[in-house]
C-alpha cells in the first residue's frame, strides 16, 4: 500500500515495513494483537495542547501505557499541558483518530516528543497516516525524520 507516509519513507531511503489490518479505528493494543507483536513496540500518537495556545504537541507513547501530562509538560518546559479531545485532534491534524501519524505531520507545526522507552527497540510500530496502515521502522529513523525530542512521558495505566 502506498500513501504519503510510505512515499516519504521511500524518498528518504528509510528501511521500513508496512502492515495492513482492517480499516477500522483500533487501539494500539488491538493493533499489536492483530499484528502478533509485543504491545510495548506499538506506539500511539496523542495530541496535547498548551493552555496558552502555543504549538500543538504530538506525544508518541507505547500502546499499553498512558500519557503522563506532568512529565510531558516538564519535558517541554511548560507549567501545564492538556489532552485534546478526539474531535480537536482530528481538526488540528486533519487525520482520523486511530490514524494520526507523526510521519504524516512532518513540518505541520507540531512539537513532537517520543517516549524514551522506544530507543532500546530495534523497531517500533506507528500509524502510517490512516486507519489500518501501520509502519514498522527503527526508532532512530523515526526520531530523525520527525525531529522529535525524547523524554519519559508515559505511565502505567490506572
Amino acid at each position: 500500500m502506498k500513501n504519503n507516509v510510505t512515499r516519504l519513507l521511500d524518498s528518504k531511503k528509510v528501511s521500513f515495513k508496512v502492515h495492513i489490518s482492517p480499516n477500522e479505528k483500533r487501539s494500539a493494543l488491538e493493533t499489536s494483537a492483530i499484528l502478533g507483536v509485543d504491545a510495548n513496540q506499538v506506539y500511539k500518537t496523542i495530541v496535547a495542547l498548551r493552555p496558552n495556545k502555543g504549538k500543538p504537541i504530538l506525544a508518541i507513547i507505547p500502546g499499553p501505557l498512558s500519557l503522563n501530562l506532568k512529565l510531558l509538560a516538564k519535558a517541554l518546559g511548560e507549567k501545564k499541558v492538556v489532552l485534546s479531545t478526539h474531535s480537536e485532534a482530528e481538526k488540528i491534524t486533519g487525520l482520523q483518530t486511530g490514524g494520526i501519524s507523526p510521519l504524516a505531520l512532518i513540518n505541520k507545526g507540531f512539537q513532537v516528543v517520543l517516549d524514551s522507552s522506544a530507543m532500546p527497540h530495534e523497531t517500533i510500530f506507528v500509524s502510517g497516516g490512516q486507519r489500518g496502515l501501520t509502519v514498522e521502522l527503527s526508532p532512530n529513523d523515526l526520531l530523525s525524520l520527525i525531529r522529535a525530542t525524547t523524554a519519559e512521558i508515559s505511565k502505567i495505566r490506572e
